[in-house]
């Protein structure tokens, strides 16, 4: 019993006879723990992000106009708002958003400058079924689409240009075809080209933008249709293309005047991508813990080839290859140990800092819906591995210092 307090005090107090060397190896230890639960975080935190962004997505698919897929089959045919009336009734449809989608307009301000941009005629849940955010101002609502409205929701790159910066286009007024709209909301970014877009009510763009008049025309070259959840998205496409076809009397698939285009099939793609990025991530931060093990292996060995003397009195007084053997372990482990803990409180610190700092940094871009998830199992495995790299990284130095005889080390000197 005397043999392991000795152990434990020798190496206590190599230790702090040692202080900066002690310092720099836990140094390379705390990096490395934290770095593990920190990149763990943020790794989960951006999948949780993106997940959020596209859940609803993932739940859409669209309809739109094409040609059939044999020759001499029937043309494309505009969608109407009765075929939207009509999807409306599908059990696994939850809601139905018609849209008409006008490129290449001419969108302007009461100065020289001009954008060609695209326009969108739609319903007020437009926004909620796309994912879009606002960064200023609202949504047009029901009412104000059922009266035509001559209001606009105007994409970033449309504010910045006309405008010169997005929070300025708020309570402005653009021109689209020469027809004066006042600016109500303007959109986060969410791409190059969806961001050069104009957003109007349906009745307000068919009265003064694409020139049918008001309630003549009902025709739609878009239809997005969302289930409740992802799982009914096969069930809710089934019943809109068996309305569809009775409604376009197509009788043969190949005769379609119409095509439904998932989302969904591409977001599991991207899911995918996201989760590999995700698990790659704790492997690099394993690496750099296995950096500072490297670094603690190093300092062992440095220990023993600088204490042979001291190594060499122990074992001629009595004491036992195991107690030496003990004593370097014990100072690996300590300093495994100590590193490993400091490092798990690095690590929920700069997740804590992450989490307050990064909405007010960037409110209503990426970082937005970004926050680092906190949680125990990377905790107690960065903790474990550093106690393992204590282990590992102090058994061959004090296997080494065990070996040494009593005449050896003397002849260092």
């Amino acid at each position: 019993m005397s043999h392991h307090r000795m152990s434990r005090r020798e190496a206590l107090r190599g230790l702090r006879a040692h202080r900066l060397r002690s310092a720099l190896t836990m140094f390379s230890l705390i990096i490395g723990v934290s770095a593990v639960i920190l990149l763990v975080a943020c790794g989960y935190g951006v999948k949780n992000s993106i997940d959020a962004r596209v859940e609803t997505m993932a739940n859409d698919f669209a309809i739109v106009p094409t040609t059939a897929d044999v020759l001499g089959g029937p043309a494309a045919r505009n969608l109407t708002d009765a075929d939207a009336s009509a999807l409306q009734n599908a059990p696994d449809v939850a809601t139905v958003t018609p849209s008409i989608n006008s490129s290449g307009m001419t969108i302007a301000t009461g100065t020289v400058k001009l954008l060609s941009g695209t326009t969108i005629g739609t319903t007020d849940v437009w926004a909620a079924t796309n994912n879009r955010v606002l960064t200023a101002g609202s949504f047009f609502d029901q009412t104000q689409a059922r009266e035509a409205a001559r209001l606009a929701v105007v994409g970033p790159t449309v504010a910045s240009t006309l405008f010169g910066d997005p929070a300025a286009a708020l309570g402005q007024t653009i021109q689209i075809n020469h027809v004066t709209f006042r600016v109500i909301g303007v959109m986060a970014s969410y791409g190059r080209q969806l961001d050069n877009t104009v957003v109007v009510p349906l009745d307000t763009d068919r009265r003064y933008i694409v020139g049918y008049g008001m309630g003549t025309g009902s025709t739609l070259n878009e239809i997005t249709v969302q289930a409740p959840q992802q799982a009914a998205v096969p069930a809710a496409m089934a019943q809109v293309t068996r309305i569809l076809d009775t409604r376009h009397h197509i009788t043969d698939p190949r005769l379609r005047d119409f095509q439904i285009q998932s989302l969904g099939a591409r977001l599991q793609t991207f899911n995918q991508i996201v989760r590999i990025l995700v698990l790659f991530i704790p492997a690099i931060a394993v690496i750099l813990l296995v950096v500072g093990g490297i670094g603690v292996l190093n300092i062992m060995l440095a220990s023993v080839n600088e204490r042979t003397r001291e190594v060499s009195i122990r074992e001629a007084s009595g004491a036992t290859s195991r107690a030496v053997l003990k004593q370097v372990l014990i100072e690996s482990l300590v300093l495994a140990g100590l590193g490993g803990l400091l490092g798990v409180g690095v690590g929920i610190g700069m997740i804590f800092l992450i989490q307050a700092v990064a909405p007010a940094f960037d409110p209503s871009g990426a970082l937005a819906g970004f926050t680092p998830v906190l949680s125990v199992p990377p905790l107690v495995a960065a903790f474990a591995i550093s106690l393992m790299i204590g282990l590992i990284a102090g058994s061959y130095p004090a296997y080494r210092a065990a070996r040494l005889l009593p005449i050896q080390p003397l002849r260092y000197q």
